[in-house]
C-alpha cells in the first residue's frame, strides 16, 4: 500500500477531499486518525532500528558518534509526514472506513 506523497507542503483543493462524502468535517476525521496510525507505526519501526543501536553505557564521556545511528534517522527525516500519506490514501480511495448510523432523537411529549 506505498501511495506516492510528497515530502513537501501541497495545496489541496478541498472538492478533492470531501467528494467521496461531502463532509469536511468527517473527512478530515478519517484522515486524522489515519495519520495518527502511520505516525505509531514509524515511530515503532524507528525505535526498532534505534534500539539496536542503544547502549547501556551511563558515562557521557564514553558515548560516541554512530554514523549508521544518523543515517538511519535522517532516512526517517526524509521520508513523507503521515499526515501527507494519510491524504494521499483518502484522495486514491484506499482508506476503507465505516460511519455508524445515527440513532434516532426522541423528543419528550413535554417539548411539544
Amino acid at each position: 500500500m506505498k501511495v506516492p506523497a510528497s515530502a513537501s507542503i501541497v495545496t489541496r483543493n478541498l472538492a478533492d477531499i470531501t467528494s467521496e462524502n461531502g463532509n469536511v468535517y468527517e473527512a478530515i476525521s478519517i484522515i486524522s486518525k489515519r495519520a495518527n496510525q502511520l505516525s505509531v507505526k514509524l515511530k515503532e519501526e524507528l525505535a526498532d532500528k534505534l534500539a539496536e543501536f542503544a547502549t547501556t553505557v551511563d558515562n557521557l564521556e564514553e558515548v560516541f558518534e554512530n554514523r549508521e545511528q544518523i543515517e538511519v534517522s535522517k532516512q526517517y527525516e526524509r521520508q513523507p509526514k503521515p499526515t501527507s500519506l494519510a491524504i494521499e490514501e483518502f484522495v486514491a480511495g484506499e482508506l476503507h472506513y465505516e460511519t455508524p448510523e445515527a440513532a434516532p432523537v426522541v423528543i419528550p411529549r413535554e417539548l411539544f
